[in-house]
């Protein structure tokens, strides 16, 4: 059977993997991004105080990896939307179809849970076409 080659995607212009996984990996024609959460690509600092705020920092991020990966939001297929309180969803949700206005808006799921990176209120990731 052959093997699928990956490669390996990395953008100063989002923020670095705080652990071992890549800011995405494309692979098989897609890309593969990692859940983005709102810290400041250029500090590495937590930033916005409400969930809107944050989520746009999220989508701002995962603009920045899918661009460096030769996609964009207008390509995303699937995400799946992490709240840690999911009274937040309408918050979240105005803020996101913002940043897919325009689009064909992706599938998605949006799961509540009890804890996210550095104690966020959002993190999500996605699948795109390359």
């Amino acid at each position: 059977m052959p093997t699928l080659s990956k490669t390996a995607i990395h953008t100063d212009s989002a923020p670095a993997a705080i652990g071992p996984y890549s800011q995405a990996i494309v692979a098989g024609g897609l890309v593969f991004c990692s859940g983005q959460i709102a810290l400041d690509p250029a500090t590495g600092e937590l930033t916005g105080g409400d969930v809107s705020a944050q989520a746009d920092r999220v989508l701002q991020n995962m603009s920045a990896v899918l661009e460096a990966a030769g996609s964009s939001l207008a390509q995303v297929v699937r995400c799946t939307v992490f709240l840690k309180d999911m009274n937040d969803f309408a918050a979240v949700n105005e803020v996101y179809g913002r940043h897919f206005e325009g689009t064909v808006p992706p599938s998605r799921a949006c799961v509540a849970v009890s804890e996210l990176p550095k104690s966020v209120d959002v993190e999500i990731d996605c699948i795109a076409t390359v």
